[in-house]
């Protein structure tokens, strides 16, 4: 993968938590930071699907913070805590103790940015780090399940059979060890007709392994399970002035009848609703890591003149 900023941008640096889990990073620091804005991503939880949007974004910051994309514990190329699941609560633990590790000595303010079921977990770290979080942004967020969604039905059946999960585990891991040309025509034609080279060689790399795919679906399980719940309404009610959304018109993972909900529960969190035509997976390609960059970008430049 070229980056247009080689001499800053770390990817795939793997760095050992407290816990002594692997943390696979995505960042660009710089180098007289006034923020540091910490990327959490949805599922499959890859940091370098992010590069297109880091890059982005800290170009529109204009260099003036560090951005930093955490991937969840072993949603990664490597297997390296031997075949251990991790639940949803497992990997919200795992960014609260990275920012209280790795952040700890810092004075630059931190502005979480949560896409998909980054922006549950992003809301959970906020609420228990309101004293070192400046603000909050949520990108096509999975807040709650959508009962209409057939996607979600079937991936909920698929994550709560344990013996469907290892089948589509050991399939993707099958795909994964075919020939390159192979697989990249596999992911093109199945995932991403529209994704971005970088972004089809992610999915080759990192997600078509047994151990990446098992945790993707352990992890969507424990969603799952968690979402039927409704979110903490108080708390963003609360934080309502530091908190934004991003909603896409066509999304089933975040409708707009949440959006809607949102604004009723808390009318000051700040709404925007995309109608540039991206999709949900808005990362996977240029235009779409551009634009949402460009929006977050402008929601921090906002929130730092107030």
């Amino acid at each position: 993968m070229v980056s247009r900023y080689p001499h800053c941008i770390h990817l795939n640096n793997s760095r050992q938590l407290t816990q002594h889990f692997a943390t696979e990073l995505l960042e660009i620091k710089s180098k007289e930071p006034s923020l540091h804005v910490l990327v959490i991503p949805g599922n499959p939880g890859i940091a370098a699907f992010y590069k297109d949007f880091v890059e982005a974004l800290y170009e529109n910051l204009g260099g003036q913070a560090s951005v930093t994309a955490v991937g969840h514990i072993s949603h990664s190329q490597k297997d390296s805590e031997h075949g251990r699941l991790f639940s949803m609560h497992e990997q919200i633990d795992h960014k609260v103790d990275f920012i209280e590790q790795e952040l700890q000595h810092s004075e630059q303010s931190i502005v979480l940015v949560g896409h998909s079921i980054g922006a549950y977990i992003g809301l959970e770290v906020f609420k228990r780090l309101q004293n070192k979080i400046k603000m909050f942004v949520g990108l096509y967020p999975f807040l709650k399940l959508n009962k209409n969604s057939v996607t979600q039905s079937a991936i909920g059946y698929i994550a709560r059979s344990s013996l469907l999960s290892k089948g589509v585990s050991l399939l993707a891991s099958f795909i994964g060890s075919l020939q390159p040309s192979i697989i990249r025509g596999i992911v093109r034609r199945f995932l991403g007709t529209s994704w971005s080279v970088t972004a089809v060689d992610v999915a080759c790399c990192h997600l078509l392994k047994y151990h990446t795919m098992r945790n993707v679906l352990f992890m969507a399980m424990t969603e799952f399970q968690k979402l039927t719940e409704e979110p903490d309404w108080m708390f963003v009610r609360a934080k309502e002035d530091k908190i934004a959304f991003l909603f896409g018109v066509d999304d089933h993972w975040g409708p707009l009848s949440h959006l809607e909900e949102i604004s009723k529960r808390a009318p000051e969190v700040t709404l925007s609703v995309e109608t540039e035509g991206h999709t949900h997976g808005y990362c996977c390609n240029e235009p779409g890591s551009f634009w949402v960059a460009d929006y977050v970008a402008n929601f921090i430049k906002t929130q730092k003149r107030h």
